[in-house]
Order: C-alpha cells, then structure tokens, then sequence
C-alpha cells in the first residue's frame, strides 16, 4: 500500500481547460433552468387564477430581488442555449480537435455574455 497518497484532493490545485469549464458551467446552468422552471410555473398558476391573482404576481415582480432571480434564470437558459449550439456542432464534427474546441469555447463565453447583457437591460 502505497502511503504518500494524499488523504483528501486539493481541488485548488486543478486547473481545467477552457472547453471543460463551459461543459461544466452546461450543465450547471441546466439545472439552474431546471429549478428555476418550477418557481416561473408557479407562478404562471398564480397569475392565471384571477385577477386579485395577476395583481399579485404583478406586484412581487416589480422588486431587485425578484427580477434578479428573474435575469438569473434568463441567464441560465441563454447560455445552455449557446452552450448546446455549441455541443451539437461538435456531435457534427465540427470543432473537435483542441484549437477550434478552445476558440469555440471562447466564442461560447463571448456570445453568452453578449446575450445576458442584453437580457439583463431587458429586464430591468
């Protein structure tokens, strides 16, 4: 048994690639959307109920916070949108070798951020 391996893994000492860090953040920005959905259809139900109802949704939506929630949902569905353009251009065979995978992965980032600005002005 080989007793200088280490006891716990420093993550600190990782450094990913930049094609890893976008799956990665594809993935997490899926679940954001997936999370974020259940609270959008809520409320939808809310608003849908009547007027009294609507007023009410109306009204909490006019807050920071709320629409800070709102332009983080946006922002999650932007760039798994982007994200997944991105992964199915691969599946296609295009930009799989290690150059274009990084330049794909900075236009990624580049259009994302793009696209979040402009939903953020949008939102608020």
């Amino acid at each position: 048994m080989n007793s200088k391996r280490p006891v716990n893994l420093d993550l600190g000492k990782f450094h990913f690639p930049l094609p890893a860090i976008t799956s990665i953040l594809h993935r997490v920005s899926g679940i954001i959307i997936f999370v974020g959905v259940a609270f959008l259809l809520y409320g939808l139900d809310v608003s849908l109920s009547g007027e009294e109802g609507f007023a009410r949704v109306s009204e909490l939506l006019d807050g920071f916070l709320p629409k800070l929630i709102i332009w983080g949902i946006l922002s999650a569905l932007l760039y798994h949108l982007v994200a997944g353009i991105k992964h199915l251009l691969m599946d296609m065979g295009i930009g799989e070798d290690l150059e274009s995978g990084r330049l794909a992965a900075k236009a990624t980032l580049v259009v994302s951020v793009i696209l979040i600005v402009l939903a953020g002005v949008w939102v608020w």
